[in-house]
């Protein structure tokens, strides 16, 4: 560790943060934040228990009415400011998601940027939720419909993108009137914790936001869950937790967002720009080392162009360079645990059993941390687990087809509905796959495609609602509607 990096960490708050003060947990336990390119311990935080938690959704329940009540204008300067002053320190926030979650520093200042626009989007939103008015077609009555904010939320954040998954579940929430209690990942909780410095400076009243941590997720969230005073949760992580916590919301019918596991196909027919697809293709495989719902999981790519795309993409990964995020020129930094590192094993030897070749890599890194090695695989079979399970690693599995639909039909082979890719410079056909590919998103010649102001979200075992875009504020408000009698009698 730099002294740069020691005095950053030691400016990150160690406590709960309950009714706007920072606070240790009951049971003053704390749990360790690691580095995960070296392993070492760098911070330890409290460890919040459950009477932690309800004591944060106590804070938000309390503050409720009043934020709801705040004027829109008022609430849309807060968030403002905190995206101004989140871009004042910008630097602080990239070198801190680096050192926790192991992204390059590259890579996390992109984060900073995206995470940043949602303060600032839904700044601009806030002052936009609107309703309609008119008479009913009898023209007895006149309808109003308004909207309001749903309550008190429950947001549970995930540990890839510690930054961009709290402001884009955040934002939305206090634009549109609701207090919150967050939860993020025990793996990187340290940039949440930090971020909510920058909320309290921007002016944020006490209770409003509330951050309690913990290792111990589901005995801090079930009693949060079943309290009948919650009426929003929104989750994003693996789809198996994310079914568990909707069995858990479904008792009190709370609204729900799911943001949930991807599968996402990437598509290269032969009449492609080569130059394009396998820009796009670096871009979709190994943005956060490949550790993201989005990252293309399964490559398609037309039996024309198969071998020169693989040439091409294996040339492009064998010239990445490995190493702790913060040294000069890394572009593949260390997976989140061992664990990430032992399953990126698993599927690749599963492949190679059933016939894949491994054209580079295939191996971890002995080294300190958890790394392994960037991969190609090629000639990998339809039916290898590689291409049913969600990799969250930096592993590119290329297969070859036919025709179009046989490319559809490959492409829409998996419970999850999320992201796809397609590279083609046919016009008609790029129509004819955003019709038939079964996704909530798609990039058709572009490799990335969040962005604050587009609807992110998924279908089939993806998960429910959307995030981002005029949608996103939606997903926290509850519409009313009233019948007066005609003023026309």
């Amino acid at each position: 560790m730099t002294d740069i990096e020691n005095e950053l960490l030691a400016s990150v708050p160690n406590g709960l943060f309950i009714a706007g003060k920072w606070r240790p947990s009951e049971s003053n336990t704390t749990l360790r934040v690691h580095d995960p390119a070296t392993g070492e311990v760098i911070r330890e935080i409290a460890d919040a228990t459950p009477e932690d938690g309800m004591a944060a959704l106590d804070a938000a329940v309390a503050a409720a009415a009043s934020w709801a009540d705040t004027p829109a204008r008022r609430r849309a300067e807060i968030l403002r400011r905190a995206f101004d002053l989140l871009q004042e320190r910008r630097e602080d926030f990239a070198l801190l998601m680096t050192i926790e979650m192991g992204k390059p520093l590259a890579e996390a200042r992109g984060e900073v940027a995206y995470g940043g626009e949602f303060l600032r989007w839904f700044s601009e939103e806030t002052n936009r939720v609107q309703g309609r008015y008119g008479p009913n077609p009898e023209n007895t009555g006149r309808m109003y419909v308004t909207q309001h904010p749903v309550g008190p939320c429950f947001l549970i954040t995930p540990w890839n993108f510690p930054l961009a998954m709290a402001t884009r579940k955040i934002a939305p929430a206090l634009a549109a009137g609701c207090t919150v209690v967050v939860k993020p990942a025990a793996l990187t909780p340290l940039t949440t914790l930090l971020l909510v410095e920058v909320l309290r400076q921007a002016g944020l009243p006490d209770g409003v936001v509330n951050v309690v941590t913990t290792s111990s997720s589901s005995a801090l969230s079930e009693p949060i869950i079943a309290d009948p005073r919650l009426r929003k949760l929104s989750f994003t992580g693996s789809t198996p937790v994310g079914q568990n916590l909707m069995r858990q919301a479904a008792t009190g019918v709370l609204r729900t967002s799911m943001e949930l596991g991807g599968n996402a196909p990437f598509v290269v027919f032969g009449d492609a720009d080569l130059d394009k697809a396998v820009d796009g293709a670096i871009a979709a495989k190994f943005r956060n080392i490949g550790q993201a719902c989005t990252a293309a999981n399964r490559f398609i790519v037309h039996e024309s162009v198969v071998q020169e795309f693989t040439r091409r993409v294996t040339e492009k990964v064998e010239s990445f360079t490995i190493g702790r995020g913060t040294e000069d020129g890394v572009t593949i930094g260390p997976l989140i645990d061992a664990g990430g590192v032992r399953k990126a094993g698993e599927l690749v030897r599963d492949a190679v059993q059933r016939g894949a070749t491994v054209a580079t890599g295939g191996i971890a890194v002995e080294r300190a941390g958890t790394f392994y090695a960037p991969t190609v695989l090629t000639d990998v079979e339809p039916g290898s687990d590689i291409m049913r399970e969600e990799i969250f690693g930096p592993v590119l599995a290329i297969s070859s087809f036919a025709s179009e639909d046989e490319a559809v039909a490959r492409a829409n082979d998996t419970e999850y509905g999320l992201v796809s890719y397609v590279y083609t410079e046919d016009f008609a056909r790029g129509q004819r796959m955003i019709e038939r590919l079964h996704t909530g998103m798609m990039g058709l010649n572009v490799g990335v495609v969040s962005n604050a102001a587009a609807p992110f979200g998924g279908w089939k075992m993806s998960g429910l609602g959307r995030e981002g875009g005029a949608e996103g504020i939606h997903e926290y408000l509850q519409t009313k509607y009233t019948l007066t009698p005609s003023p026309f009698g």
